[in-house]
């Protein structure tokens, strides 16, 4: 990824590792890591790099702040200060701008991580829901508090949270504010799993990161896009996807690439793959 690419998102404070393919964001903003306007403009310009550029295989996104009382922290939530003096319409256009960065965020062509190491609150909650993969630490926290603030996770908590972590535990979380800690966090499946801290974190997403880049980048995207397309389908269109996204991989000659490179794959080592191509997961051919 070019410098000048990584500057269309600075304020994310991102860090590209070439040799593993990583890109890790590493949050320091406001008080809180508050989510407002300045962080939305580098989060799409940030999707709009990664959906053109196939330099990054893995995405990485967590944060070492801390604060002034030592607490640690990840996203306390989406900077509402900022919406004093606005009318109904603009939070309203405001909140969809945000449900359309998590959708693009969710289906972002690459393998995502979310590395939380301490308060993870309502925006912040959010915004796993997004990722591919989370980790946490000990120090990590979570909760939605909107409904005590008079509205409910309105960018993408109260569409997708139950689809992760069953009706009843969505409803008490969204509902009554309540906060967990890592541990239930983990027992729930809102998290996938549990690191000792923001280091042994970013070591086990360096080790995921290498696995990812050996592999091919189409075919990376390709079982993304059929696996997310897929959910909620009845099954003859879910192995219709994967028909479809299989075929791409023979297509593209991802899959010929494989077989011709075989025996060096099974060394651990990766051949050249081609240019990533994009599965069109909404096509009817």
């Amino acid at each position: 990824m070019t410098p000048a690419a990584l500057e269309t998102f600075a304020a994310l404070h991102p860090r590209y590792d070439a040799e593993r393919r990583l890109l890790v964001l590493e949050l320091e903003h406001g008080k809180a890591n508050e989510v407002g306007s300045e962080q939305l403009a580098a989060f799409e310009a940030l999707c709009a790099a990664l959906e053109g550029d196939a330099q990054v295989s893995c995405l990485c996104t967590s944060s070492r702040r801390r604060s002034s009382k030592g607490t640690a922290l990840f996203i306390a939530g989406a900077n509402v200060t900022e919406r004093r003096g606005w009318d109904d319409a603009k939070v309203k256009a405001h909140v969809r701008r945000q449900r359309e960065l998590m959708r693009r965020l969710r289906h972002l062509p690459v393998f995502t991580v979310a590395l939380s190491g301490g308060m993870t609150l309502g925006w912040g909650v959010e915004f796993l829901l997004t990722a591919d993969y989370v980790l946490a630490t000990d120090e990590a926290a979570f909760a939605l508090p909107e409904t005590g603030l008079g509205i409910l996770p309105g960018a993408r908590g109260t569409a997708e949270l139950a689809r992760l972590v069953g009706p009843a535990q969505a409803m008490r979380l969204g509902a009554s504010g309540e906060r967990i800690r890592a541990d239930e966090a983990f027992a729930i499946g809102l998290v996938q799993e549990r690191v000792a801290d923001v280091d042994a974190g970013l070591s086990r997403v360096h080790s995921l990161a290498e696995r990812l880049a050996r592999n091919s980048p189409t075919a990376i995207a390709a079982f993304k896009a059929a696996l997310l397309a897929g959910q909620g389908r009845v099954e003859a269109e879910r192995l219709e996807l994967e028909a479809r996204a299989y075929e791409l991989c023979v297509d593209s000659g991802e899959a010929a690439i494989g077989r011709g490179a075989f025996d060096e794959i099974r060394a651990g080592r990766s051949p050249a793959w081609g240019p990533r191509r994009e599965f069109d997961a909404e096509s009817s051919s």
